[in-house]
């Protein structure tokens, strides 16, 4: 009776888990035979018979009859005596198979081995998940809404497999309530003790890309290829997109009529504003067009190997004056974007103002500190002029300065051109 119940307890578990029989025998019979070489010391001489379907489960203890008082082993020896208890006419010499109860291993055994069995089915289980979501990292995937945390959204597929969409991986807009389908990429999976932890991320720049390849067949066919993806989630993109095949006009293509097949890659991404461009090997080119909607009237590139930013090197773009807020854009999100996706910092110049009439703003690090410098630097200001001739309250909203900082780094920078 307890070999039918222990058995028929693993069934369950064969059945919740999705193993394989062959894979639940196994797991079966290493899990007796450490439990046989605990109790006896070997377990060489025995033989395991499963039948997890039917909850059959058999052990035998195979011994080699020897004289009475002549065992050495008891594991592996039967004196003649003992060995006749179980067939009168056995002899010395021969082998002796005895079938061995789960019973006689006694309760305190049978319980660790029970427990020892749950601990392997799910840690086979676990290591099945961890490799199945590894090979997905980077696709898309759905899952619903189990729970929400403050910091974390907890995820369960149809399978019952828990992910995870962390605050920092959503994104500003999402709202999801339980029972909500989200989908997002497998951004990572990592195995922490025996558990595998799945990690969703809306705001990934793959998770864009992917989004593309599943709405747009031309992407999917790889007759179009993007070449490259700069996000700021759910504010703005721009995607850079490329055809070998000049029949295929590849920005049309992803755009769609009046914007019909990129209208349902908005709307997943909390109508994130997506620009699509033609992509082309002529840096200049690209920089411009990186930059739209703005036009540049010329640029100059300082090609730098080796910064510690990652950067290719440093641009100067010439613009007309009413063309740089343009190339900015609101809260300087234009330009970041344009120098992800092209891989340069952009420094913006109003053309006609020449570089010796100008300052930049690096060259006071010795008066103004390094953070407010950077935070003129990510609205596209980076010269003495450019911050000056801005008005103070446009300044302080776009920036995170105060305005007695700004009115200070101001008075700064005019007594460099009064001397």
């Amino acid at each position: 009776m307890e070999n039918i119940a222990l058995i028929e307890s693993f069934s369950e578990f064969k059945g919740d888990k999705n193993i394989d029989r062959v894979t639940l025998m196994a797991i079966l019979e290493e899990v007796f035979r450490a439990a046989l070489k605990r109790k006896f010391g070997s377990d060489d001489n025995f033989d395991i018979i499963i039948n997890p379907d039917k909850g059959d489960l058999e052990i035998w203890r195979n011994r080699v009859v020897v004289a009475d008082g002549m065992s050495e082993d008891d594991n592996e020896e039967i004196e003649l005596a003992e060995a006749r208890k179980i067939e009168p006419d056995f002899e010395i010499g021969e082998d002796v198979s005895e079938e061995v109860k789960l019973i006689d291993l006694g309760r305190r055994a049978i319980l660790a081995l029970r427990q020892n069995l749950i601990s392997k089915i799910y840690e086979h289980d676990s290591t099945n998940t961890f490799k199945h979501f590894k090979e997905l990292e980077g696709d898309i995937y759905s899952a619903e809404v189990h729970h929400i945390r403050h910091n974390a959204i907890i995820l369960l597929d149809d399978e019952g497999n828990e992910l995870v969409l962390p605050k920092s991986e959503q994104i500003r807009s999402d709202y999801f309530r339980k029972g909500d389908s989200v989908r997002g990429i497998i951004k990572t999976v990592e195995l922490r003790g025996n558990k595998p932890v799945i990690i969703m991320s809306r705001t990934a720049p793959e998770f864009l890309e992917k989004l593309f390849e599943q709405e747009i067949p031309e992407v999917f066919d790889g007759l179009i290829t993007i070449e490259g993806v700069a996000r700021i989630p759910g504010e703005k993109a721009k995607v850079a997109v490329d055809s070998y095949d000049d029949r295929i006009d590849p920005v049309g293509a992803c755009v769609g009529m009046k914007g019909s097949r990129i209208h349902g890659i908005v709307r997943e991404l909390g109508n994130e504003n997506i620009d699509v461009l033609n992509y082309t090997k002529n840096t200049q080119l690209f920089i411009a067009r990186a930059l739209s909607p703005a036009k540049v009237v010329s640029m100059k590139i300082h090609e730098e190997e080796g910064r510690e930013d990652g950067k290719k090197g440093r641009v100067d773009v010439f613009l007309l004056p009413e063309e740089v807020s343009k190339a900015i854009g609101k809260n300087g999100v234009n330009i970041r974007l344009a120098s992800q996706l092209t891989g340069f910092e952009l420094d913006v110049q109003r053309e006609g103002v020449e570089m010796e009439d100008d300052v930049e703003l690096t060259e006071f690090s010795d008066e103004i500190e390094a953070w407010v410098i950077q935070e003129f630097k990510n609205i596209g200001l980076d010269t003495a002029r450019s911050v000056l001739e801005k008005d103070v309250t446009e300044l302080v909203k776009r920036t995170d300065l105060e305005e007695e900082t700004i009115l200070e780094v101001q008075k700064i920078l005019r007594e460099e051109f009064e001397d």
